[in-house]
């Protein structure tokens, strides 16, 4: 899975998030940090407000929360997003001693970034390809 650190740094660089069914998340205020939701039709969704998006909690009787706005939940992106938001970019997905590596062109040059986990390779790719793009 993406580290909150990496969605972090990719939030900043200009990714936005259209919160959509099957999405994973964190929320990055209150007690409730580090533990990743999923978007479902069933308990956690999205309402559209007249002041902006709420996640809203549907259903839960383990723990009090009834939404939670949109600013403070970090979207974590599946690897098949991310590989998505690459588009043309992205060349190749492949196994090396050291984890996975994703090749990119971006701008005529070709980069590379291997990681352990194939969504911290993709998502160091779509933070480089950011980088080349203005928000």
């Amino acid at each position: 899975m993406i580290s909150v650190e990496l969605s972090t740094a990719l939030r900043s660089a200009g990714l936005r998030w259209k919160p959509a069914t099957g999405d994973r998340f964190v929320i990055t205020q209150n007690e409730m940090a580090g533990e990743v939701f999923v978007l479902s039709d069933m308990t956690v969704e999205v309402h559209q407000l007249p002041q902006g998006a709420v996640i809203g909690f549907n259903g839960t009787t383990e723990w009090a929360l009834d939404s939670v706005e949109d600013r403070h939940a970090l979207w974590l992106p599946r690897e098949t997003q991310l590989r998505e938001l690459l588009a043309g970019t992205f060349r190749t997905l492949d196994r090396t001693s050291e984890g996975w590596r994703v090749r990119v062109e971006v701008g005529g040059a070709e980069a590379e970034f291997v990681d352990a986990d194939p969504e911290q390779a993709y998502g160091g790719a779509l933070l480089h390809l950011l980088s080349f793009i203005e928000v």
